[in-house]
């Protein structure tokens, strides 16, 4: 299932509509997630002159977690409303999708219809970067996107390896993709990734979710905020699977 999470209705049509295109090309159920029974019948409405059809509306209660509803509706991509890009939304909405383990993407009130021609996935050197692959080649397999990797320009090689990992997975498939060396290093990728995204017109960025808080995080915001907020590029999170990883690398 396509899951799409809707915060203010009013302004949600271009989410829903490109949410409904997606689950189709991933022959995939469509649902929309709202917060108030209220909004059923402007909901229905809006999907009519929508032309979206063969839709399942789910409504969340104060006592339901994300988490728990994309468990319970075995869902396996989510659409999440930015309708305020402010520093409280998003922080709360991240944490919300915290313990999510499927892909979740950031689709601001401003953007465009989803356009996934081109896919931007920069390589970093920790080893969760590779559980971005596997949703990279979804779109290149699917939805016929160009994936477009940028290797972090570390002293080291695991980023090098984490490419070359990906690209041999990459190759087991027939779609389009390229490898570069990025400008920055592992720790600063994922800010020239909004750079890149933008020059090249991509349609989604993709990046990884902090494994842990440190101080820094939790009194600035995590990187992953930093993309968001300042991304004029839907962003795709992955959550890095904590019972994959030992404590160090």
């Amino acid at each position: 299932m396509v899951l799409a999470y809707i915060q203010q209705l009013s302004s949600s049509t271009t989410l829903i509509q490109s949410a409904a295109k997606l689950a189709t090309q991933l022959a995939k159920t469509f649902a929309v997630l709202i917060n108030n029974h209220h909004e059923v019948d402007n909901l229905k409405l809006m999907l009519t002159e929508s032309q979206v059809s063969d839709c399942q509306i789910i409504i969340k209660n104060e006592f339901d977690t994300l988490y728990k509803i994309c468990e319970t509706n075995e869902v396996s991509f989510l659409f999440i409303q930015l309708v305020e890009v402010s520093k409280k939304t998003i922080r709360t909405l991240l944490s919300d999708c915290r313990e999510i383990r499927i892909p979740y993407l950031f689709f601001k009130d401003t953007f465009t219809a989803l356009n996934l021609t081109k896919i931007i996935l920069p390589v970093g050197f920790l080893e969760e970067e590779l559980e971005k692959a596997q949703f990279a080649a979804a779109f290149g397999r699917f939805c016929g996107s160009e994936v477009k990797m940028f290797q972090a320009n570390d002293f080291g090689s695991k980023a090098a390896n984490n490419a070359l990992k990906m690209k041999e997975l990459f190759d087991k498939f027939n779609f389009q993709y390229t490898i570069e060396i990025a400008s920055s290093d592992s720790f600063k990728i994922d800010r020239e990734s909004i750079i890149l995204a933008q020059k090249h017109q991509a349609g989604i960025l993709i990046v990884s979710a902090s494994r842990d808080y440190g101080l820094d995080d939790l009194i600035f915001g995590p990187k992953e905020f930093h993309v968001v907020k300042n991304s004029d590029t839907p962003v795709l999170i992955v959550n890095p699977r904590g019972d994959l990883y030992a404590l160090c690398d």
